[in-house]
């Protein structure tokens, strides 16, 4: 498989360095794909697409014309990182969600931070994800957010930012799984030799972090996963995580309060339910306090939890810390609570709500992008550079109307990967989502979720917005060599034991 005329003169590709050689990581990789005989790598891509088909590895989209269901994209080319970049990041993924569980701490009860005028008052009580309910409130083992997806990108310059945190429900982490599996039985002989850090074992670490945040009542807690049911988006992944755990998949009608603890209906009678990984927003969790017309939620849900009797995971409330206002906030967070620089840096960002910022983003919308401060998906953004003028004119209007609700950053030239399109190797722009996870300890998936843009030139990676996958290979190293202990080589071989943190 040749890369031909693969580009790289104006943009920071994972793969290939500047001159149009391989990156030194990736040298091995490079060489095992130029030696595939002509139109394999496209053979394999059709059975790789044929394997997410007959296992049902999917994801909905909500109100596409050509239906909701879709196969999930994973495209064979896999990112790789080199292990020592990666232990930077995950150094500063560590930090930074310590930092957010300290923030989210502190804000439900006793306010430390906005006392001392490090954060305005008013941007947390004007925040949509701010629960009122659980102000007082601390968590079970003291943890707000279990289960975090951080988005990162890295910019033309070379440098990884933080593009925004995901600390409600964080989906995709199912995908990293099924991702290097379909891999593995695909395209086994790329792995001979290349020590890529095993993921296999993360449902282990999830369960583990979960049972860890138990009730101090529970010594031998029982945990389910809470799913809205079969017409969310997210559905396969809540299966297959419940699968992988070993724990039972519930839908709210299974669930009830009885005798001041949440059960569960079995054919048995009702069992006690103690950790609860839920994947339903906060505001539909519990009729009697939240949404009064939810028919997701399981009415006095939130007693029980307040009472310490249930954990929920992640914590109500966690939202208020990814609210991408507050985002903007990190560093000076990090720093407050910790004491130190952050490893990782955010992207420069504007908040709206301030005067001066916001009248920056409205005289500099062809350069910017302009967010909703608590939507995701990729829906909602005005990419500045690429929109029309009647489009920014709207978004003046609407800036003007609810400041509170936009921020806006300049538009980052994201790194690309080769992809397979059309039967050829071209470059198309990633993000990576990696997943951490807090209980007694916190630990942090190796790589994470590659997204990928498959349009030609565009920054959105987004599944709902025609966006792809790849695997995410962290090569590790040991004295400088390849570690041979860490390599997996052949579509046979399983990770043995969890992975280390």
């Amino acid at each position: 498989m040749s890369f031909g005329t693969y580009p790289t003169e104006s943009i920071y590709d994972e793969i290939f360095d500047t001159s149009g050689q391989p990156r030194e990581i990736c040298t091995s990789f490079v060489r095992r794909l130029e030696s595939i005989p002509d139109g394999e790598l496209e053979q394999r891509q059709r059975a790789a697409d044929l394997i997410m088909r007959d296992m049902g590895i999917t994801f909905a989209v909500y109100g596409h014309e050509a239906g909701t269901e879709k196969v999930w994209p994973c495209d064979l080319v896999p990112r790789i990182i080199d292990g020592e970049e990666w232990a930077q990041v995950e150094q500063g993924l560590k930090q930074r969600i310590t930092a957010l569980n300290l923030f989210i701490d502190d804000i439900y009860n006793d306010q430390k931070i906005i006392k001392d005028g490090i954060i305005p008052e008013q941007l947390i009580r004007s925040s949509s994800t701010f629960q009122k309910a659980c102000v007082g409130f601390r968590p079970p083992a003291g943890v707000w957010c279990h289960i975090s997806g951080i988005d990162l990108v890295r910019n033309h310059d070379g440098r990884i930012y933080v593009l925004e945190d995901n600390l409600r429900c964080p989906s995709g982490v199912s995908y990293v799984l099924e991702n290097r599996e379909v891999m593995k039985r695909t395209f086994p002989h790329v792995f001979e030799g290349m020590a890529v850090a095993p993921i296999e074992g993360y449902p282990e670490r999830l369960l583990e972090a979960l049972l860890s945040c138990a009730p101090p009542h529970a010594p031998e807690p029982t945990a389910v996963v809470l799913s809205p049911g079969i017409y969310n988006s997210a559905y396969f992944e809540h299966t297959f995580l419940a699968q992988q755990m070993g724990v039972e998949l519930v839908q709210p009608t299974d669930l009830i309060v009885s005798d001041g603890y949440v059960h569960m209906r079995t054919t048995r009678g009702l069992k006690r339910v103690d950790v609860i990984y839920r994947r339903i927003d906060d505001e539909f969790l519990d009729p009697a306090c939240f949404r009064s017309d939810s028919c997701l939620g399981v009415e006095d849900l939130m007693q029980v939890y307040f009472e310490g009797r249930v954990t929920l995971a992640n914590a109500p409330g966690t939202g208020v810390a990814d609210d991408k206002a507050v985002y903007a906030f990190v560093p000076e967070i990090i720093s407050y609570y910790l004491g130190e620089d952050p490893i990782l840096n955010n992207v420069p960002t504007y908040v709206c709500s301030n005067d001066k910022e916001r009248d920056y983003v409205i005289g500099h919308l062809d350069e910017l992008v302009v967010k909703p401060t608590n939507e995701s998906g990729g829906y909602g953004i005005l990419m500045g550079p690429q929109s029309t003028k009647a489009e920014r004119d709207r978004y003046a209007e609407e800036i003007r109307a609810n400041p509170r609700n936009y921020i806006a950053q300049p538009m980052l030239k994201l790194s690309t990967v080769p992809t397979l399109i059309g039967g050829k190797l071209q470059p198309r722009h990633v993000d990576l989502r990696p997943f951490v996870l807090c209980g007694e300890d916190v630990f942090v998936l190796p790589g994470g979720l590659t997204r990928v843009a498959l349009r030609e030139g565009s920054m959105v990676v987004n599944s709902s917005q025609g966006g792809g996958s790849k695997d995410t290979w962290v090569l590790r190293k040991t004295n400088g060599k390849h570690d041979p202990a860490s390599a997996i080589p052949s579509s046979q071989s399983q990770e043995q034991g969890s992975p280390s943190c």
